[in-house]
């Protein structure tokens, strides 16, 4: 009686009302299978005009956009045609992140930090990203998308001093690792409370605008917190004031333990949501460098243009653990990251610059050897300022700083009565 199947009703209550709980296709112990995963050509979806009416293109938020095929090459209208060393760039940076990310983890588990997320699998959606965007360009992020930053050739040190809330930690431990933070790199704080950025994003680009400054914001909101109220309020502000942002979601197909259908994935794309809003929303295959490169491309100059903001479903995989708290065998089959039909980001890019003359397996790994090298430079670095383990640490006399314009009398009393 309490039986709840993907394909309708138990027989006893189909012609009665009942409560229905979606189900991952596999649980742990079974075989994965994404055998009903409808997935376009490379190459087979239209590009519209910047100017294009939202009504007129309500189809390519249930499709998928791609361009890379599976021999690497390049294909369809939603070819960028990048140069050689813009891919270069974007490959580096993709294996940077990753490698960045597993000394990260391997810290944690030496008891260096309390906390780490990985991106692995995700490289492409951040650093592609970065690569279309100006430099300028405000971005609102969620969890994994540390690759801004190192696209945006951010240094690793302070990243991991961020991490291990060290001495040399700029924001002085009052934020959780990988909750990064630079102005400079136009990179706004990570909140724990998922969904805010995304409205923060929206009054951003709305000042913006209101300013006559022409740079435009981008935000990233995962699958799951597209249920949370932050993000329907945020795309009505974004139509009705015609904001420059681009709205990404990045459907991973998890919520740490809760698969996508939890938050609605079952029932429609995460990119139709967009449609009720009046807005473009697309659908891109978030493991395709240049497709994901391509539309962010074409929204950030409808942006520009003074055409409003554009949804964008950056449809991937989340290969690893919600973070090094989570075990991801114990909600899904341990086998089936490796089966995800779209692929590692950085095997399609590599192989893409491989097709085209411009890339070797021999010169693919020499890359690999040297950016963990630049990773263990930078640890060595970073870890002199200190660890969650050992090591100097922030001062607690700074405990009050930068909170307050002008300390209230009390802390001030307090402060120096602690002796601080």
């Amino acid at each position: 009686m309490h039986e709840n199947k993907r394909d309708g009703a138990p027989a006893l209550l189909r012609n009665a009302p009942y409560l229905y709980v979606p189900e991952p296709e596999a649980r742990p112990g079974d075989r994965p299978d994404f055998a009903g995963l409808e997935l376009p050509e490379a190459g087979s979806v239209a590009r519209p005009p910047i100017d294009v009416e939202a009504s007129t293109i309500r189809d390519m938020a249930f499709t998928l956009i791609r361009v890379l095929r599976e021999d690497g090459v390049a294909v369809g209208p939603w070819d960028p045609g990048l140069t050689h060393d813009v891919l270069r760039r974007g490959l580096r940076a993709m294996m940077l992140t990753r490698a960045y990310d597993k000394r990260m983890v391997r810290v944690q588990r030496q008891g260096k930090t309390s906390f780490y997320m990985k991106s692995t699998g995700e490289e492409a959606v951040a650093v592609a990203a970065a690569s279309a965007l100006q430099r300028g360009d405000m971005c609102f992020p969620t969890y994994r998308q540390q690759g801004l930053l190192v696209a945006r050739d951010w240094p690793l040190v302070d990243m991991m001093n961020q991490v291990y809330s060290n001495s040399g930690d700029r924001l002085k431990g009052r934020q959780m690792p990988v909750f990064y933070s630079s102005r400079e790199a136009g990179f706004f704080s990570i909140s724990g409370n998922l969904g805010t950025q995304y409205s923060q994003a929206v009054g951003w680009a709305m000042a913006a605008a209101s300013d006559g400054d022409s740079r435009i914001a981008a935000a990233w909101i995962g699958d799951g917190a597209t249920a949370e109220g932050d993000f329907h309020y945020a795309l009505t502000f974004a139509s009705v004031y015609r904001a420059p942002v681009i709205l990404n979601i990045v459907n991973n197909q998890w919520a740490i333990s809760s698969f996508s259908g939890i938050a609605g994935g079952e029932q429609s794309t995460f990119a139709s949501r967009g449609i009720g809003f009046g807005l473009p929303s697309l659908r891109v295959d978030g493991n395709d460098f240049l497709a994901v490169y391509a539309v962010t491309s074409w929204a950030a100059e409808r942006a520009r243009a003074g055409l409003g903001a554009t949804v964008v479903e950056l449809f991937t995989y989340r290969a690893e653990g919600h973070s090094t708290s989570d075990d991801p065998t114990r909600y899904r089959p341990e086998t089936e990251a490796e089966i995800w039909p779209l692929g590692d980001p950085i095997a399609r890019l590599r192989d893409h610059l491989i097709a085209q003359g411009e890339w070797s397996l021999e010169r693919h790994a020499e890359l690999e050897v040297a950016l963990d090298e630049e990773v263990r430079q930078a640890g060595r670095e970073a870890e002199r300022l200190g660890t969650l383990k050992d090591g100097p640490r922030i001062p607690a006399s700074t405990f009050f700083q930068d909170v307050y314009k002008d300390m209230p009398d009390h802390l001030v009393r307090q402060l120096y009565a602690s002796g601080l």
